[in-house]
């Protein structure tokens, strides 16, 4: 069964502490059912036919030897960086549907509320924006909402700066969604999954051999759950055309379409004991206590092509475009105890007056916007001789162009729509209100421009010994315009903004392989995020240039029992130098300061493959036990606003981490456990502690 969803030098880089103990425990699997029908040839086979079973590999195993997260397909050993690797049998194993459930199978990720569903993602401690920091294929992938697994071939999440390949971006990292390409095969894959909450999902995927250089891949996704309350209704198709593989012109062209009509549990609060962080959640986290009538509706449809030529020198050069239109319309109930006035008694809520009769009030939470986006990328790769030396080079320019509207749902004069109170005892009371009636009106949009231009060259300088070096310019131009939504002057221009920025961002890497099964490097990075990377501007904000942070990592990859197994080891030390701030430093400030700063160091460990061939294993854990903010926003020593000097930042646990394995007890059937576990947290800026 399934539960349902609800300035840089070494001497920054502080001691590292011994690592920590491994959580473990269990957890169940469902099966799926594959057949794979050969295509009939005669005379030789070509060589493309050797490549398209490697692009299979993913089905096959937990293990994962190549990566995509670049800016083009690589050996995970030849990254000078962490990268983990959720392949599709371990998507599938797991019952994986959504990215969030995807990231959670990763260790040292951590979630905000996410009200709204947003995807406010911590890693190594630091915030990856869904307008950042999450890919398709190597492009932005940038807007709000429940992203699915039915298309994926695997997920990549690279850890560390990562502005290099792609621009802005956050300090904690980049997540990549690599899609499904057709193969040079015809077979099919069909999986049906039910579980408590009235909860049921199908998922076809199909592959179709047309022609000797081409084929057609389609998936195509259905889910539904009561999920006590909070209802999922999801369905989704991507159909995918390759021409021409292995020729010196490929072609891939695509059509991606996902629409989300689900329910929403906007938060629960919590309610500590006086003068205790001990918090307690006072209901079943199955109840719900929103309205009837809430909603998250949601969904993106692109299309995207793109073209691969193979030089005579084994050089390729691929230039891809995606043009998508993105949704989103929420309607949402925070739920917040009552004021005393309204309580039984008339008495403020406590844990000892906790009870049934408790009232709760429901809020009025919308957010509605729609995004239309067009990206496109073009990238050389070339190995070479040159100087005595080979050389693995990577070069490239890409554009980008984002148009954001924002939208508020008015009532019509003289309409109202009181939301009514409820209790604890009495969930999901079926009570709603009439949200057709609100007007959808825009209040704000933003239009965003990008270009960036990248070279990055991987030299082999001795036997054992590669060096990486990087290099990249970005230019990230935003305008960003408010308009009245009062009847005296409705649609009236209230504020424009905008600003300019152009940095470089940099890449260093060692690589020391001693064997074909060892690979160890060091590596530096910088990133950079923009003040508008929420696709809005204040007034401070307008005038203030990027923040910037830089990671510096020890690391390395080994593979054992003969190639089967391999295991991923990380030492890092993270840091954000200049964050936003408002302080001491800016007396009636037309801008904000840049002079926060806050780091993260810690340890992880991934192991996948094979122990046996009947027992197969996937575990990724993070422990970080250094955390803290060494500058913040404060005037004489006292903290305007967010987290104060010293502390450990809201969202790290010190350690999170996650075990799954499945062994075969005879052809055909396999069993499966896991767990995902974290330590004690911190929300930001809350001194309640989550337990582990």
């Amino acid at each position: 069964m399934k539960k349902p969803r609800s300035s840089t030098s070494l001497s920054t880089l502080k001691p590292f502490i011994s690592l920590g103990a491994l959580a473990a425990g269990m957890g169940f699997v469902s099966l799926g059912n594959a057949q794979e029908v050969a295509p009939a040839t005669t005379g030789a086979l070509p060589a493309v036919r050797v490549k398209g079973e490697t692009e299979q590999t993913g089905r096959e195993s937990y293990q994962a030897t190549q990566t995509r997260i670049g800016k083009a397909e690589q050996d995970l050993r030849d990254v000078p960086q962490s990268v983990t690797v959720v392949t599709e049998k371990l998507i599938e194993d797991r019952r994986i549907d959504t990215l969030k459930e995807a990231l959670r199978n990763t260790a040292g990720i951590s979630f905000l509320a996410a009200e709204g569903g947003e995807e406010d993602i911590r890693l190594r401690g630091f915030s990856l924006q869904a307008t950042g920091d999450i890919f398709i294929d190597g492009m932005r992938d940038p807007a709000f909402y429940e992203r699915d697994t039915f298309n994926w071939d695997r997920l990549e999440v690279l850890r560390g700066s990562a502005s290099m390949l792609f621009g802005r971006g956050s300090t904690g990292g980049a997540v990549n969604q690599v899609t499904k390409l057709p193969r040079l095969a015809t077979g099919y894959d069909v999986e049906v999954t039910a579980g408590n909450g009235e909860y049921y999902r199908a998922v076809v995927d199909a592959n179709l051999r047309t022609g000797e250089t081409s084929a057609l891949h389609v998936a195509a996704m259905g889910t539904s759950s009561d999920n006590y309350g909070v209802g999922l209704d999801k369905r989704g198709v991507a159909p995918t055309f390759r021409w021409g593989a292995g020729s010196a012109n490929e072609f891939v062209a695509g059509l991606y379409y996902l629409k989300n009509d689900n329910g929403i549990n906007y938060g629960l609060p919590w309610l500590a004991a006086a003068g205790s962080n001990d918090p307690l959640l006072p209901v079943d986290s199955t109840h719900y206590y929103g309205m009837s009538s809430d909603y998250n509706q949601s969904g993106v449809t692109y299309g995207q092509l793109a073209h691969t030529h193979h030089f005579a020198n084994d050089a390729t050069w691929r230039t891809a475009l995606r043009v998508g239109q993105y949704e989103r319309d929420q309607r949402a109930s925070a739920v917040r105890f009552a004021a005393a006035a309204l309580q039984p008694g008339g008495l403020a809520v406590t844990r000892d007056r906790l009870n049934d009769d408790t009232v709760l009030t429901r809020g009025t939470n919308i957010k509605i916007m729609d995004m239309d986006t067009a990206y496109m990328q073009s990238d050389l790769n070339h190995e070479f001789d040159a100087f005595g030396v080979t050389h693995s080079m990577q070069g490239g320019v890409d554009a980008a162009r984002e148009e954001f509207d924002g939208f508020v749902g008015l009532l019509p004069t003289g309409v109202t729509l009181a939301k009514a109170t409820t209790t604890i005892g009495t969930p999901d009371n079926g009570v709603g209100v009439d949200e057709s009636l609100r007007i959808k009106t825009r209040n704000r949009d933003f239009e965003a421009r990008a270009a960036g231009v990248y070279v990055q060259d991987l030299v082999q300088v001795a036997r054992d010994w590669k060096l990486l070096g990087g290099l990249r310019w970005d230019r990230f131009e935003g305008n960003y315009r408010t308009f009245s939504t009062a009847t005296a002057d409705f649609g009236a221009l209230t504020a424009e903004r905008g600003r300019t920025d152009s940095l470089w961002s940099k890449r260093f890497g060692v690589l020391y392989q001693p064997s074909p099964m060892a690979s160890f490097h060091f590596s530096y990075g910088t990133s950079f995020n923009t003040s508008g990377d929420t696709y809005q501007y204040d007034a401070l904000g307008s005038n203030t240039p990027p923040e910037a942070s830089r990671n510096l990592e020890l690391g390395g990859r080994l593979d054992l029992a003969e190639g089967s197994v391999s295991v991923r080891l990380a030492l890092f030390h993270a840091t954000k130098y200049n964050e936003r701030n408002r302080d001491e430093d800016s007396v009636s400030p037309t801008n904000y300061v840049l002079s926060g700063e806050r780091h993260a160091a810690g340890v992880e460990i991934d192991v996948s493959g094979r122990i046996t061939p009947a027992w197969e294993v996937y575990a990724s854990y993070a422990w970080i036990p250094d955390a803290e903010v060494d500058k913040a926003s404060s005037v004489l020593g006292t903290t305007l606003i967010g987290e104060t000097v010293g502390q450990r930042p809201g969202l790290t646990p010190r350690y999170t981490g996650t075990v799954w394995s499945t062994y075969t007890v005879m052809p055909g059937l396999r069993l499966g456990a896991g767990i995902n576990a974290r330590s004690s947290d911190t929300p930001q800026q809350s001194t309640i502690v989550a337990p582990a």
